[in-house]
């Protein structure tokens, strides 16, 4: 197996242990970011699922697995997701450590599962791009599709925040900040995520691994 699968596989095997790792601590009812009190259990499994951060490793586990097990592909679909990962994943890396890190007292497991999430997995997704590519993989015609998955997180965050009165990262909650300054917030994230995509997209030919022509969509 080549270093690129190996660090692939790594890679897949630290995000997939960091989401069930997470997950047994919320079903155990552990803290969450800044939860001081434990509802019930569907609601603690609602809102695990409803973290970016989740939804991220979730990305960059499966884009990892299918470079790792020689299955990556030309489709558009796959080509948005394998973007979302790394951008999605350092963005999510830069927030936490700029922003929510100083929320957060953690220890032990709860610890652990947090570094991993927030720093382990964004530099070995990261890292796994810049190293081994593959290149060619993304074109300027994969960034629409691209905002499908952290536009469709908003959205599903705001609607239910409506409903529940629960967000899940402080800068988000409108019932402590309003709307204009949650829009204000949401703006920023949104410049630097697509300043990060922009940034991939221009470096994408300039790294080394394996180059690999971007051929038209097949699914």
């Amino acid at each position: 197996m080549s270093r690129a699968r190996l660090f692939h596989l790594l890679t897949f095997a630290v995000a997939t242990f960091a989401v069930v790792l997470q997950l047994v601590l919320v079903i155990q009812g552990h803290r969450v970011l800044d939860e001081h009190n434990r509802p019930d259990l569907g609601t603690r499994l609602v809102r695990f699922a409803s973290y970016l951060t989740i939804w991220g490793n979730v990305l960059v586990a499966w884009s990892a697995l299918t470079l790792a097990l020689g299955r990556d592909r030309d489709s558009r679909l796959w080509r948005a997701l394998r973007l979302d990962a790394v951008v999605l994943i350092l963005v999510i890396g830069v927030v936490h450590f700029l922003f929510l890190r100083p929320l957060l007292d953690l220890h032990g497991a709860d610890y652990l599962a947090d570094k991993l999430l927030h720093m382990v997995v964004p530099v070995l997704g990261v890292a796994g791009w810049l190293l081994f590519g593959p290149r060619g993989r993304v074109a300027w015609r994969d960034l629409a599709p691209f905002l499908v998955v952290p536009l469709a997180w908003l959205a599903y965050t705001l609607v239910r925040g409506e409903i529940v009165e629960w967000y899940p990262y402080p800068f988000i909650d409108v019932n402590e900040h309003g709307y204009g300054v949650v829009l204000l917030n949401c703006a920023g994230v949104a410049a630097l995520t697509l300043l990060v995509a922009y940034g991939a997209l221009r470096l994408d030919p300039r790294l080394p691994g394996r180059v690999e022509e971007v051929s038209e969509p097949v699914g």
